[in-house]
């Protein structure tokens, strides 16, 4: 039995719904978006956070092509944390308008030119064992975070550097 066996889950899928400016999460919540933003390389978008107490607001980048989502989560008082970005290990999918994201387990936390942490790898092991995804499913998932982690680490962790190398030039609200 697993360290979480309780919290195994299959992946978490989220939608992204352009024409109706909303955001839906895992859990069938509807949040409406203030802003979204298509570019070449992916999908801009930034919300206000309800109901949460860590965090009272939310920008995120989704880079298909990366298989990254990258958030800038703004803090509440008393609840920061040390990190400058959030990267879920996603696959993205877009039909018309509508984007959804897979989440297959793993995260990165980056902190701008001193390091990053990769979190959840129980999370991501104990639903392959599960069978709640394939072994392709977990070994892509992994070799996103490999090429993720070498990348930065090249760029001396900072992802507006490595993104760059790429021709990816990320915009957000107050960075």
């Amino acid at each position: 039995m697993t360290e979480h066996a309780e919290a195994i889950h299959p992946p978490k899928i989220e939608t992204f719904d352009l024409a109706a400016g909303t955001n839906i999460d895992p859990k069938g919540n509807v949040r409406e978006v203030e802003e979204y933003r298509v570019t070449d390389f992916g999908l801009y978008l930034a919300r206000p956070a309800p109901g949460r107490t860590q965090f009272h607001y939310l920008e995120s980048w989704l880079l298909p092509g990366l298989g990254l989502r990258l958030t800038d989560f703004w803090f509440s008082p008393g609840h920061e944390l040390d990190q400058d970005f959030y990267l879920d290990v996603v696959t993205v999918e877009v039909d018309g308008t509508t984007w959804r994201t897979t989440d297959w387990y793993l995260d990165l936390v980056t902190r701008e030119g001193r390091g990053l942490e990769v979190l959840d790898t129980d999370e991501l092991l104990a639903a392959s064992s599960a069978g709640l995804i394939s072994p392709a499913e977990a070994r892509h998932a992994l070799e996103v975070t490999y090429d993720t982690v070498a990348g930065l680490a090249s760029h001396g962790y900072k992802l507006h550097e490595w993104l760059s190398t790429m021709d990816i030039e990320l915009t957000w609200r107050r960075h």
